[in-house]
Protein backbone atom coordinates (compact mmCIF):
# COMPACT_ATOMS: atom_id res chain seq x y z
CA UNK A 1 0.00 0.00 0.00
CA UNK A 2 1.37 3.41 -0.99
CA UNK A 3 2.04 5.98 1.73
CA UNK A 4 -0.03 9.15 1.84
CA UNK A 5 1.69 12.23 0.45
CA UNK A 6 1.73 14.13 3.79
CA UNK A 7 3.48 11.20 5.46
CA UNK A 8 6.33 11.37 2.97
CA UNK A 9 7.01 14.91 4.18
CA UNK A 10 7.54 13.76 7.76
CA UNK A 11 11.04 13.42 9.15
CA UNK A 12 12.03 11.31 12.12
CA UNK A 13 12.63 13.26 15.30
CA UNK A 14 16.38 13.69 15.75
CA UNK A 15 15.75 14.20 19.45
CA UNK A 16 13.98 10.84 19.75
CA UNK A 17 16.90 9.19 17.99
CA UNK A 18 19.36 10.88 20.33
CA UNK A 19 17.35 9.81 23.37
CA UNK A 20 17.48 6.20 22.21
CA UNK A 21 21.28 6.39 21.97
CA UNK A 22 21.43 8.13 25.35
CA UNK A 23 20.04 5.05 27.13
CA UNK A 24 23.65 3.90 27.50
CA UNK A 25 24.41 4.28 31.25
CA UNK A 26 27.77 5.84 30.38
CA UNK A 27 26.08 8.69 28.49
CA UNK A 28 25.06 11.88 30.30
CA UNK A 29 21.95 13.06 28.50
CA UNK A 30 21.34 16.79 28.18
CA UNK A 31 19.23 16.11 25.09
CA UNK A 32 15.62 15.46 26.09
CA UNK A 33 13.20 17.76 27.82
CA UNK A 34 12.72 15.25 30.61
CA UNK A 35 11.54 16.18 34.09
CA UNK A 36 13.38 14.53 36.95
CA UNK A 37 11.46 11.40 37.97
CA UNK A 38 11.96 12.35 41.62
CA UNK A 39 9.62 15.30 41.03
CA UNK A 40 6.67 13.11 40.06
CA UNK A 41 4.01 13.78 42.74
CA UNK A 42 3.26 10.13 43.46
CA UNK A 43 2.34 10.71 47.11
CA UNK A 44 -0.08 13.49 46.19
CA UNK A 45 -1.70 11.27 43.58
CA UNK A 46 -2.22 8.26 45.86
CA UNK A 47 -5.47 9.46 47.54
CA UNK A 48 -7.15 9.98 44.16
CA UNK A 49 -5.79 6.73 42.74
CA UNK A 50 -7.21 4.85 45.75
CA UNK A 51 -10.65 6.36 45.11
CA UNK A 52 -10.82 5.77 41.35
CA UNK A 53 -12.63 2.46 41.56
CA UNK A 54 -15.44 4.04 43.58
CA UNK A 55 -16.65 5.85 40.45
CA UNK A 56 -17.26 3.33 37.68
CA UNK A 57 -18.33 6.13 35.31
CA UNK A 58 -14.63 6.96 34.97
CA UNK A 59 -14.14 3.62 33.24
CA UNK A 60 -16.91 4.22 30.71
CA UNK A 61 -16.77 6.27 27.50
CA UNK A 62 -16.83 9.98 28.27
CA UNK A 63 -17.32 13.40 26.66
CA UNK A 64 -14.79 14.42 24.02
CA UNK A 65 -14.29 17.84 25.60
CA UNK A 66 -13.00 16.22 28.77
CA UNK A 67 -13.95 15.07 32.26
CA UNK A 68 -16.54 17.63 33.31
CA UNK A 69 -15.13 18.31 36.77
CA UNK A 70 -11.63 18.82 35.38
CA UNK A 71 -12.88 21.13 32.63
CA UNK A 72 -14.74 23.20 35.22
CA UNK A 73 -11.69 23.36 37.48
CA UNK A 74 -9.44 24.51 34.62
CA UNK A 75 -11.95 27.12 33.48
CA UNK A 76 -11.74 28.67 36.95
CA UNK A 77 -7.99 28.18 37.34
CA UNK A 78 -7.30 30.02 34.08
CA UNK A 79 -10.18 32.50 34.52
CA UNK A 80 -11.49 31.88 31.03
CA UNK A 81 -14.14 34.28 29.67
CA UNK A 82 -17.65 32.84 29.42
CA UNK A 83 -17.52 32.69 25.62
CA UNK A 84 -14.28 30.70 25.69
CA UNK A 85 -14.00 26.92 25.90
CA UNK A 86 -11.34 24.47 27.03
CA UNK A 87 -10.66 21.07 25.51
CA UNK A 88 -8.67 18.43 27.40
CA UNK A 89 -6.15 16.78 25.09
CA UNK A 90 -3.78 13.85 25.18
CA UNK A 91 -0.79 16.07 25.87
CA UNK A 92 -0.53 19.62 24.54
CA UNK A 93 1.09 18.14 21.42
CA UNK A 94 -2.31 16.77 20.46
CA UNK A 95 -3.79 20.23 20.90
CA UNK A 96 -1.36 21.60 18.34
CA UNK A 97 -2.13 18.70 15.99
CA UNK A 98 -5.87 19.36 16.30
CA UNK A 99 -5.39 23.06 15.50
CA UNK A 100 -3.34 22.21 12.43
CA UNK A 101 -5.83 19.65 11.14
CA UNK A 102 -8.86 21.83 11.79
CA UNK A 103 -7.57 25.13 10.42
CA UNK A 104 -4.58 24.67 8.10
CA UNK A 105 -4.94 23.94 4.39
CA UNK A 106 -1.94 22.90 2.27
CA UNK A 107 0.00 26.05 1.44
CA UNK A 108 -1.43 28.20 4.23
CA UNK A 109 1.19 30.51 5.72
CA UNK A 110 2.13 29.88 9.35
CA UNK A 111 4.74 32.00 11.16
CA UNK A 112 7.18 30.33 13.52
CA UNK A 113 10.07 31.68 15.53
CA UNK A 114 13.50 30.68 14.28
CA UNK A 115 14.66 28.60 16.04
CA UNK A 116 11.39 26.92 16.97
CA UNK A 117 9.98 23.89 18.75
CA UNK A 118 10.71 20.81 16.65
CA UNK A 119 7.33 19.21 17.41
CA UNK A 120 5.50 22.21 15.97
CA UNK A 121 7.45 22.00 12.74
CA UNK A 122 6.64 18.29 12.44
CA UNK A 123 2.90 18.90 12.90
CA UNK A 124 2.81 21.80 10.45
CA UNK A 125 4.84 19.99 7.84
CA UNK A 126 2.42 17.07 8.00
CA UNK A 127 -0.53 19.29 7.08
CA UNK A 128 1.63 20.87 4.36
CA UNK A 129 1.66 24.37 5.83
CA UNK A 130 4.02 26.94 4.35
CA UNK A 131 6.22 27.79 7.34
CA UNK A 132 7.52 31.36 7.45
CA UNK A 133 10.41 31.64 9.96
CA UNK A 134 10.97 34.82 11.97
CA UNK A 135 14.36 35.31 13.56
CA UNK A 136 14.31 36.11 17.25
CA UNK A 137 16.64 37.91 19.58
CA UNK A 138 16.88 38.00 23.37
CA UNK A 139 13.57 39.90 23.51
CA UNK A 140 11.64 37.61 21.17
CA UNK A 141 10.79 38.15 17.52
CA UNK A 142 12.05 41.22 15.67
CA UNK A 143 8.85 43.26 15.75
CA UNK A 144 9.56 45.22 12.56
CA UNK A 145 10.29 42.03 10.64
CA UNK A 146 7.21 40.40 12.14
CA UNK A 147 4.95 43.22 10.98
CA UNK A 148 6.46 43.11 7.51
CA UNK A 149 5.85 39.38 7.48
CA UNK A 150 2.19 39.84 8.46
CA UNK A 151 1.73 42.43 5.70
CA UNK A 152 3.50 40.43 3.00
CA UNK A 153 2.37 36.87 3.76
CA UNK A 154 -0.99 37.39 5.49
CA UNK A 155 -0.42 34.26 7.62
CA UNK A 156 -3.23 32.36 9.25
CA UNK A 157 -1.33 31.62 12.48
CA UNK A 158 1.67 32.75 14.49
CA UNK A 159 2.86 29.95 16.77
CA UNK A 160 5.28 30.82 19.59
CA UNK A 161 6.54 29.82 23.05
CA UNK A 162 6.89 33.16 24.90
CA UNK A 163 7.70 31.67 28.33
CA UNK A 164 11.03 29.81 28.61
CA UNK A 165 11.20 29.12 24.91
CA UNK A 166 12.08 25.73 23.50
CA UNK A 167 14.91 25.58 22.47
CA UNK A 168 16.51 28.86 23.68
CA UNK A 169 15.04 29.07 27.20
CA UNK A 170 14.39 32.81 26.79
CA UNK A 171 11.18 34.69 27.69
CA UNK A 172 9.56 37.67 26.01
CA UNK A 173 9.51 40.91 28.03
CA UNK A 174 6.22 42.67 28.65
CA UNK A 175 6.67 45.17 25.82
CA UNK A 176 7.17 42.39 23.27
CA UNK A 177 4.09 40.54 24.52
CA UNK A 178 1.93 43.63 24.16
CA UNK A 179 3.37 44.52 20.76
CA UNK A 180 2.88 41.02 19.32
CA UNK A 181 -0.72 40.94 20.54
CA UNK A 182 -1.34 44.33 18.96
CA UNK A 183 0.06 43.14 15.63
CA UNK A 184 -2.05 39.99 15.70
CA UNK A 185 -5.17 42.08 16.30
CA UNK A 186 -4.27 44.62 13.62
CA UNK A 187 -3.59 42.03 10.93
CA UNK A 188 -6.08 39.39 12.10
CA UNK A 189 -3.45 36.71 12.66
CA UNK A 190 -4.38 34.06 15.20
CA UNK A 191 -1.76 33.77 17.92
CA UNK A 192 -1.13 30.21 19.14
CA UNK A 193 0.54 30.51 22.53
CA UNK A 194 2.26 27.34 23.69
CA UNK A 195 2.88 27.50 27.45
CA UNK A 196 4.21 24.12 28.63
CA UNK A 197 7.03 25.62 30.71
CA UNK A 198 5.20 28.61 32.17
CA UNK A 199 4.78 27.06 35.68
CA UNK A 200 8.54 26.44 35.90
CA UNK A 201 9.63 29.98 36.78
CA UNK A 202 12.38 29.97 39.39
CA UNK A 203 13.40 33.64 39.36
CA UNK A 204 12.00 36.98 38.20
CA UNK A 205 8.41 38.19 37.97
CA UNK A 206 5.60 36.30 36.27
CA UNK A 207 4.42 38.23 33.22
CA UNK A 208 0.95 38.23 31.62
CA UNK A 209 0.44 35.79 28.81
CA UNK A 210 0.49 37.25 25.31
CA UNK A 211 -3.02 35.90 24.79
CA UNK A 212 -4.27 38.03 27.68
CA UNK A 213 -3.79 41.08 25.43
CA UNK A 214 -5.66 39.50 22.48
CA UNK A 215 -7.92 36.85 24.07
CA UNK A 216 -10.31 36.57 21.13
CA UNK A 217 -7.47 36.34 18.61
CA UNK A 218 -5.57 33.54 20.36
CA UNK A 219 -5.52 29.85 21.18
CA UNK A 220 -3.57 28.69 24.23
CA UNK A 221 -1.86 25.32 24.65
CA UNK A 222 -1.07 24.09 28.15
CA UNK A 223 0.67 20.97 29.43
CA UNK A 224 0.76 19.17 32.76
CA UNK A 225 3.72 16.99 31.78
CA UNK A 226 6.25 19.22 33.51
CA UNK A 227 4.43 19.60 36.84
CA UNK A 228 2.64 16.23 37.04
CA UNK A 229 4.28 13.65 34.78
CA UNK A 230 4.77 13.21 31.03
CA UNK A 231 3.37 9.69 31.20
CA UNK A 232 -0.07 10.99 32.22
CA UNK A 233 -0.31 12.66 28.78
CA UNK A 234 -2.73 15.43 29.74
CA UNK A 235 -2.81 18.85 28.15
CA UNK A 236 -5.42 21.44 27.24
CA UNK A 237 -6.22 23.94 24.53
CA UNK A 238 -8.45 26.93 25.16
CA UNK A 239 -9.78 29.90 23.25
CA UNK A 240 -12.96 31.34 21.75
CA UNK A 241 -15.68 28.71 21.71
CA UNK A 242 -16.23 28.90 17.95
CA UNK A 243 -12.56 27.90 17.47
CA UNK A 244 -12.60 25.12 20.08
CA UNK A 245 -15.75 23.44 18.69
CA UNK A 246 -13.97 22.35 15.47
CA UNK A 247 -11.12 20.94 17.56
CA UNK A 248 -13.62 18.86 19.55
CA UNK A 249 -15.00 17.51 16.28
CA UNK A 250 -11.54 16.55 15.02
CA UNK A 251 -10.67 14.92 18.36
CA UNK A 252 -13.82 12.82 18.14
CA UNK A 253 -12.42 11.25 15.00
CA UNK A 254 -8.94 10.92 16.47
CA UNK A 255 -9.45 9.20 19.82
CA UNK A 256 -13.01 9.90 21.05
CA UNK A 257 -11.67 11.37 24.29
CA UNK A 258 -8.62 11.38 26.53
CA UNK A 259 -8.39 8.89 29.40
CA UNK A 260 -11.01 9.66 32.05
CA UNK A 261 -9.19 7.94 34.97
CA UNK A 262 -6.05 9.95 34.19
CA UNK A 263 -8.07 13.17 34.00
CA UNK A 264 -9.59 12.38 37.39
CA UNK A 265 -6.09 11.77 38.77
CA UNK A 266 -4.95 15.16 37.48
CA UNK A 267 -7.97 16.88 39.04
CA UNK A 268 -7.18 15.27 42.39
CA UNK A 269 -3.60 16.49 42.10
CA UNK A 270 -4.58 20.06 41.20
CA UNK A 271 -7.04 20.20 44.12
CA UNK A 272 -4.62 18.66 46.63
CA UNK A 273 -3.61 21.18 49.34
CA UNK A 274 0.04 20.27 48.76
CA UNK A 275 0.04 20.91 45.01
CA UNK A 276 1.30 24.51 45.03
CA UNK A 277 4.15 23.56 47.36
CA UNK A 278 4.96 20.67 45.02
CA UNK A 279 5.35 23.10 42.10
CA UNK A 280 7.49 25.39 44.26
CA UNK A 281 9.72 22.46 45.17
CA UNK A 282 10.16 21.51 41.53
CA UNK A 283 11.13 25.07 40.63
CA UNK A 284 13.61 25.20 43.50
CA UNK A 285 15.24 21.96 42.39
CA UNK A 286 15.56 23.15 38.81
CA UNK A 287 16.86 26.52 39.89
CA UNK A 288 19.77 24.83 41.61
CA UNK A 289 20.56 22.63 38.64
CA UNK A 290 20.39 25.54 36.24
CA UNK A 291 22.84 27.47 38.42
CA UNK A 292 25.30 24.56 38.32
CA UNK A 293 25.11 24.26 34.54
CA UNK A 294 25.24 28.02 33.96
CA UNK A 295 28.36 28.38 36.09
CA UNK A 296 30.03 25.39 34.44
CA UNK A 297 29.33 26.71 30.96
CA UNK A 298 31.18 29.93 31.77
CA UNK A 299 34.39 27.90 31.38
CA UNK A 300 33.53 27.45 27.69
CA UNK A 301 33.53 31.18 27.00
CA UNK A 302 37.26 31.03 26.28
CA UNK A 303 36.36 28.80 23.31
CA UNK A 304 33.82 31.30 21.94
CA UNK A 305 30.72 29.73 23.50
CA UNK A 306 28.06 31.78 25.27
CA UNK A 307 24.64 31.49 26.90
CA UNK A 308 21.95 34.01 27.78
CA UNK A 309 20.65 33.80 31.39
CA UNK A 310 17.18 32.32 31.79
CA UNK A 311 14.53 32.67 34.49
CA UNK A 312 12.90 29.25 34.29
CA UNK A 313 12.02 26.33 32.09
CA UNK A 314 14.19 23.39 31.16
CA UNK A 315 16.71 24.49 28.54
CA UNK A 316 19.90 26.45 27.97
CA UNK A 317 20.97 27.54 24.47
CA UNK A 318 24.74 27.38 24.07
CA UNK A 319 25.93 29.36 21.04
CA UNK A 320 29.11 28.13 19.38
CA UNK A 321 31.71 29.22 16.86
CA UNK A 322 30.48 28.46 13.32
CA UNK A 323 30.45 24.68 12.87
CA UNK A 324 28.49 21.66 11.69
CA UNK A 325 26.30 21.13 14.74
CA UNK A 326 25.15 17.65 13.66
CA UNK A 327 28.75 16.48 13.46
CA UNK A 328 29.53 18.12 16.80
CA UNK A 329 26.54 16.45 18.48
CA UNK A 330 27.61 13.05 17.17
CA UNK A 331 31.17 13.61 18.38
CA UNK A 332 29.90 14.65 21.81
CA UNK A 333 27.75 11.53 21.93
CA UNK A 334 30.84 9.44 21.27
CA UNK A 335 32.38 11.18 24.30
CA UNK A 336 29.39 10.31 26.46
CA UNK A 337 27.30 13.51 26.29
CA UNK A 338 23.96 13.70 24.46
CA UNK A 339 22.95 17.16 23.19
CA UNK A 340 20.67 18.49 20.47
CA UNK A 341 22.20 20.43 17.55
CA UNK A 342 20.64 23.76 16.64
CA UNK A 343 20.02 22.81 13.01
CA UNK A 344 17.00 20.66 13.91
CA UNK A 345 15.17 23.73 15.25
CA UNK A 346 15.25 25.64 11.96
CA UNK A 347 12.87 25.10 9.07
CA UNK A 348 14.53 25.21 5.69
CA UNK A 349 17.29 27.66 6.56
CA UNK A 350 20.68 27.67 8.25
CA UNK A 351 20.54 29.02 11.77
CA UNK A 352 23.12 29.95 14.34
CA UNK A 353 25.52 27.27 15.51
CA UNK A 354 24.35 26.20 18.95
CA UNK A 355 23.40 23.29 21.17
CA UNK A 356 20.24 22.91 23.24
CA UNK A 357 21.06 21.62 26.70
CA UNK A 358 18.55 20.26 29.21
CA UNK A 359 19.43 20.58 32.91
CA UNK A 360 16.35 19.20 34.69
CA UNK A 361 17.10 15.49 34.51
CA UNK A 362 20.78 15.37 35.52
CA UNK A 363 22.43 15.59 38.90
CA UNK A 364 24.74 18.54 39.64
CA UNK A 365 27.71 16.19 39.44
CA UNK A 366 26.61 14.90 36.05
CA UNK A 367 26.09 18.42 34.74
CA UNK A 368 29.64 19.40 35.70
CA UNK A 369 31.08 16.22 34.20
CA UNK A 370 29.11 16.77 30.99
CA UNK A 371 30.56 20.26 30.53
CA UNK A 372 34.09 18.93 31.18
CA UNK A 373 33.58 16.36 28.42
CA UNK A 374 32.13 19.02 26.12
CA UNK A 375 35.15 21.26 26.71
CA UNK A 376 37.50 18.54 25.51
CA UNK A 377 35.64 18.46 22.18
CA UNK A 378 34.69 22.11 21.69
CA UNK A 379 38.22 23.40 22.28
CA UNK A 380 39.19 21.66 19.04
CA UNK A 381 36.61 23.53 16.92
Amino acid sequence: MQLATPFTRMKSSFIREILAAAQDPDVISLAGGLPDEKTFPVELLKPTIDQLTSDLNLFQYGPTQGYGQLVGHLNKRYQLPEHHKLLVTTGSQQGLDLIARAFINPGDKVVLEAPSYLGAMQVLNFVQADIVPIAQNVEGPDLNVLEQCFVRHQPKLFYAVPDFHNPTGLSWPLATRQAVAKLCLRYQVTFVEDAPYRPLRFTGDTLPMVSSFCPDQALVLRSFSKIASPGMRVGAVSGPGHWIDPLIKVKQGADLHSSLPIQAMLLGLLEHPGFEQHVANVCQLYRGRYAVLHNALKHLETFGCFTQPIEGGMFVWLTLPECDTFTLAKTLLDQGVATVPSDVFYSGQKGVSALRLNFTNSSPESLKEAVDRMADVIKLL
